[in-house]
């Protein structure tokens, strides 16, 4: 139960998440009495009611700058979104966070809409981010540190599924990471009760309409009034204590720039082999070449640019003797094109910033992909999973564990 101080405190907090309309807080002040209070669905705030966006274009073009930029972008679910943007914000190598909608089926919902909750909807920030200076590892460490993992039917005073927590991956890598990290968060014995944050495919987010962006700047009073009274910061304490503000990110050593050099530059960096594979399409002899049968654990990397291909996870025995791979770590550092070297069309795959030739896939792989990449060793660099950290490739560790 709350004392009056708190019942207060939590009036006036949600009645600037809210219309401020009498039955509004009417209800409001009845649930904060039994301790029970919900963020009312689909009201505008604190004077604004315009409910005009184009959230959609919104998202669509932080991804589309993300990928120009060479940023990645993690999308997390943790209750009201003007709780989850500040924290981030805050990150050194965060470029942008924006509060939205993800999770549901809903096209372009509106926050009215959201807060009704039945769009599948959850309330939910999506975080562009420069992975050679803070790996998305470090941000689900700041993202437990803004929840209630064990709270799946909400968070704090807001109610319902429309803010219930979520972590949507965009990789497999993602994928892997936010596993493990849950995983340690419950071994950590720092909860008695079982981690319930679903760890989701991404599928789709909409960006809030623009009054909800940066609200903690916009409003602060308001956001103050109705972060203290939501009991948040209090139960974070509780549970972090000392161990709820984190050291920054340590600056990941930066792989090799996939700027590309010049002719000159990249002959006396190469071996002969090297060079006229990457640039002149050429092809290596199999079985006698560096990687075809590499069992050890590790990354893949454009020899021309560090940037990371494949894993050894996703490598096969192909029998021909080239390296192969069901399915490149991601498929934005790749590009295909078909060429007719050989009188027929084969897809060959080049690396997306250094335009390294790689090699051609062939759709006669293994599952789950039913692909295989045929590479040639002579275009790659093998980093060791040991070396991963000091390589700036952190981030793949967590394929390993």
């Amino acid at each position: 139960m709350l004392d009056s101080t708190q019942r207060n405190s939590l009036s006036k907090a949600l009645s600037s998440r809210l219309g401020g309309s009498p039955w509004h807080l009417l209800g409001i002040a009845l649930l904060a009495t039994l301790g029970l209070a919900a963020c009312s669905s689909g009201c505008a705030t604190s004077g604004t009611s315009s409910e005009a966006k184009d959230p959609q274009d919104q998202a669509a073009q932080a991804v589309e700058i993300s990928d120009k930029k060479g940023l990645a972008v993690a999308t997390l679910a943790g209750g009201c979104f003007w709780c989850m943007e500040k924290p981030f914000e805050k990150v050194p190598g965060v470029h942008a966070v924006i509060s939205g909608y993800s999770g549901g089926q809903e096209v372009n919902p509106t926050y009215r809409q959201v807060g009704s909750g039945r769009t599948g909807h959850t309330e939910a920030v999506q975080i562009s981010y420069d992975p050679e200076i803070v790996s998305f590892d470090y941000l689900l460490k700041v993202y437990w540190r803004q929840v209630n993992p064990t709270d799946s039917g909400g968070q704090f005073v807001d109610r319902g599924s429309q803010y219930r927590p979520e972590i949507f991956y965009h990789s497999e890598a993602q994928k892997i990471a936010a596993e493990k990290s849950k995983a340690a968060l419950s071994e950590s014995g720092r909860f008695s009760k079982a981690i319930m944050v679903p760890i989701t495919k991404y599928l789709s987010f909409y960006a809030a309409e623009d009054y909800h962006q940066d609200f903690y700047k916009k409003s602060p009073d308001h956001y103050q009034r109705y972060r203290r009274g939501s009991g948040r910061d209090r139960y974070l304490d509780e549970v972090w204590g000392k161990d709820r503000h984190l050291e920054p990110p340590k600056p990941a050593v930066k792989a090799q720039k996939s700027k590309k050099s010049s002719a000159e530059e990249l002959k006396k960096r190469l071996t002969t082999l090297q060079y006229r594979v990457t640039q002149q399409d050429g092809t290596e002899p199999p079985f006698r070449n560096k990687y075809w049968n590499n069992k050890e654990e590790g990354i893949y990397v454009d020899i021309v640019s560090g940037e990371p291909l494949f894993s050894s996870i996703d490598k096969f025995k192909s029998g021909t003797g080239w390296p192969s791979f069901t399915k490149p770590l991601d498929d934005k550092h790749i590009k295909k094109n078909t060429d007719y070297k050989l009188g027929y069309g084969r897809t060959e795959v080049r690396s997306a910033s250094a335009d390294s030739h790689l090699g051609h896939v062939f759709d006669d792989g293994p599952a789950p992909t039913g692909l295989r990449y045929c590479i040639n060793s002579a275009s790659l660099r093998f980093v060791p999973k040991a070396q991963l950290e000091k390589e700036g490739l952190g981030e793949y560790l967590a394929l390993f564990r």
